[in-house]
């Protein structure tokens, strides 16, 4: 059985722009080997927990049992062939044949098993794949790993398909630390890095989909946006992911350089630390909220590559509530507010604004702009994520700017809607509590029938809203900037993909 249909529908535009196009007009050379600028670093070591995740996915290092298929909009097969529910709590899951890690030794169901209990152990467990969602793993037979949760559950073939859930083999966790230099599944295989700067990759030789066209790939990590953009106008980089929308103007007339656009279930939100005084007061968060200009945010900022939020979804995923608008500036509204809370300015509340994100620096000036007309000064720092997390979850912040992709976990919101938000979330940064949105949580988690999942989902996100928890500013697109002479590289609007088997370049070099 083949789990279908959870996540949205995300709309790819190319702008005129499709790699997959120069496969006609220029030759494949399998010699070639391409840099893709990628805007995050591994920030602990390469725990697949974490973040770093990620990094090892889009790399084509770390593959998974399962895979949404985002044309498709449906979770497909990956090292796992098939899989079904063989009872409420167990899922059983078929191995692929023949698959051999990177250092030749074969993908068994002990294997899997051990790599996903080291995920499970973790101090810090992943979002999407944690003891309080899988019980027990265990090899059934020599093709088969049995799944068992705690409570019955139908979207266990999602979490699978999370980046977390990677499969290494067991030479990869010999050590304290996780190495996967030659124990990934994937087309390419990692051979040396520079900390913080770069991971260089091999052609896989032996992969088990077929022949690898690129002979190798760098990433490079580079915060800075504009930096990212510059890299892929000169040459200098074949893709840069994630660019900014400052710099999208110089590059959709750079020759050699096309744009792709998505669509993304991502949203530039401002953060509140609903745990600290004076956002301890639903009264003051609402105030935040009515004094934001989000349609001239959108404009400016922006510059109308993003929509004025209309709370935690888009208008357009299918789990969002029906006929919601987007807030409206009210600065009187606002005021009245601010009195009903008992606030008094006695210190400058401070915003974190993370340095990856260059826009945010403008998004902040704009927002102590707002706030500064009903009477609330703020500061602004900015820093880097890696600085910045640890003071989110810590609850040590008043405001933050941050995004977040609400299917990156797994490619269902319940995900996002879990760990941002239940009382015991383990990503919940806004340090928010409610008993009844819990239970909406907990009883969407437990229901098979998908319409009634999303009606439980819009529920959920009327009771974000109505507890104003964060002042959700603009939804966003994903854009990267693709080099003309690559070939075959698919967008992946929630940043798990880049290198694959058919990614090319062509021989011009261009």
């Amino acid at each position: 059985m083949v789990a279908t249909g959870a996540a949205a529908v995300l709309a790819l535009s190319a702008c005129g722009f499709t790699p997959e196009n120069n496969s006609s007009a220029q030759p494949v050379d399998t010699n070639q080997r391409i840099v893709v600028d990628n805007f995050r670093a591994p920030v602990a070591g390469w725990e697949l927990e974490t973040d770093s995740a990620y990094i090892l996915s889009l790399a084509g290092c770390l593959e998974t049992l399962t895979k949404y298929d985002q044309a498709q909009g449906k979770i497909v097969p990956s090292l796992a062939t098939e899989w079904k529910q063989v009872s409420p709590l167990e899922w059983d899951f078929t191995l692929r044949d023949d698959v051999k890690f990177q250092d030749g030794t074969a993908l068994t169901p002990e294997a899997v098993t051990a790599s996903l209990q080291h995920v499970l152990k973790a101090q810090v467990p992943a979002r999407a794949f944690n003891p309080k969602m899988v019980s027990e793993i265990k090899a059934l037979d020599a093709h088969t790993v049995r799944v068992t949760t705690p409570t019955e559950s139908s979207l266990i073939p999602y979490r699978l398909a999370s980046v977390n859930t990677g499969i290494l083999a067991p030479a990869a966790y010999a050590k304290d630390t996780i190495n996967p230099f030659g124990h990934c599944t994937g087309p390419f295989k990692p051979v040396s890095e520079v900390t913080k700067q770069s991971l260089t990759l091999d052609r896989n030789e032996d992969y088990w989909g077929g022949p690898v066209k690129l002979a190798g790939a760098e990433i490079r990590f580079i915060t800075n946006g504009a930096t990212r953009a510059a890299q892929v106008q000169t040459g200098e980089a074949d893709v840069a992911l994630s660019v900014p929308v400052s710099s999208l103007a110089t590059l959709e007339t750079a020759p050699g350089v096309g744009i792709l656009k998505a669509d993304s279930p991502r949203t530039a939100t401002l953060y509140m630390n609903n745990g600290r005084a004076p956002f301890n007061n639903l009264n003051f968060r609402k105030a935040i909220r009515t004094a934001l200009d989000l349609d001239s945010l959108a404009a400016s900022v922006y510059e109308g590559g993003a929509l004025p939020s209309t709370g935690p979804f888009a208008p357009s995923e299918p789990w969002a509530p029906a006929g919601v608008a987007s807030p409206r500036q009210n600065l009187e509204e606002a005021k009245s507010l601010l009195a009903s809370a008992g606030y008094t300015a006695d210190r400058p509340l401070e915003i974190l604004a993370i340095a990856e994100r260059p826009e945010f620096a403008d998004v902040a000036t704009v927002i102590q702009e707002n706030l500064k007309n009903i009477g609330i000064p703020v500061s602004i720092q900015t820093k880097e994520s890696a600085a910045v997390d640890p003071l989110l979850l810590a609850g040590n912040y008043d405001m933050a700017l941050s995004q977040r992709n609400r299917l990156i976990d797994i490619a269902d919101p319940i995900g996002f809607l879990t760990a941002d938000y239940t009382c015991d979330g383990t990503y919940n940064l806004s340090h928010f509590c409610d008993p009844e949105y819990d239970k909406t949580i907990a009883k969407a988690a437990q229901t098979n029938d998908q319409e009634e999942r999303y009606r439980l989902y819009a529920e959920a996100g009327r009771i974000l809203d109505a507890q104003a928890v964060n002042a959700w500013l603009v939804n966003q697109q994903a854009i990267d900037a693709v080099r003309t002479g690559v070939q075959s590289y698919v967008q992946d609007p929630l940043s798990r993909y880049a290198l694959t088997a058919e990614t090319a370049k062509s021989g011009s070099g261009s």
